[in-house]
């Protein structure tokens, strides 16, 4: 036999307390915890030690345990997710269909070309670097292993994970540029010799 308990009810079950709240209030209050880092470590304590320190059994001794050691953390977490919270409400006010629908644009169009085709903005950034033109590779050059050229030197484009795997069978007999995509950036290394020359 088979028993299923949800993680509501397991809470429910522990707590004999039922929380119930409106529609789309936990995203809300979730993501607005996340922008504002209210249940973080060192608001509330890392939770994860706490525990295994706490020496009692029911959840009424935790509470207890908890709050004589960090008395003013559930109050101070609440804060900073409400002040996130009044923030998300004054901003939803300001956003209407065209912004809505400018957002979706740019996440379709924008950010998905972007993101996929960020070869060209790698070559256009060297280029304007060193005040040259740049073009993207032709398929004879691709077949080479090229991905472009800046004023004149045919180059190759690379994750920056490429360097651990040199041993490859791929024989690349132009410079390579490196790339880490971060979060939020994209990083470049490169060393291509005369570009300020030829």
């Amino acid at each position: 036999m088979k028993i299923k308990i949800p993680n509501a009810q397991v809470q429910e079950l522990l707590s004999g307390k039922k929380y119930s709240y409106s529609k789309y209030a936990t995203q809300i209050m979730n993501l607005a915890n996340q922008n504002a880092q209210g249940t973080r470590a060192r608001m509330v304590g890392q939770m994860s030690d706490l525990i295994q320190q706490f020496e009692g059994t029911s959840l009424a001794e935790w509470e207890k345990w908890y709050l004589e050691k960090h008395p003013k953390a559930i109050d101070d977490a609440s804060d900073k997710v409400w002040e996130m919270v009044k923030a998300f409400q004054e901003g939803i006010q300001k956003i209407d269909r065209d912004i809505v629908r400018q957002w979706v644009e740019e996440l379709v169009i924008v950010k998905t070309f972007a993101g996929l085709k960020f070869q060209q903005a790698i070559l256009k950034a060297i280029a304007a670097k060193y005040d040259k033109d740049y073009r993207l590779a032709t398929a004879d050059e691709e077949s080479k292993g090229i991905d472009g050229v800046i004023g004149g030197i045919p180059v190759s484009i690379k994750p920056i994970t490429y360097k651990n795997k040199r041993g490859l069978n791929e024989v690349i007999d132009v410079p390579i540029i490196f790339y880490d995509k971060k979060k939020s950036e994209l990083v470049i290394e490169f060393d291509l010799p005369n570009i300020e020359n030829d």
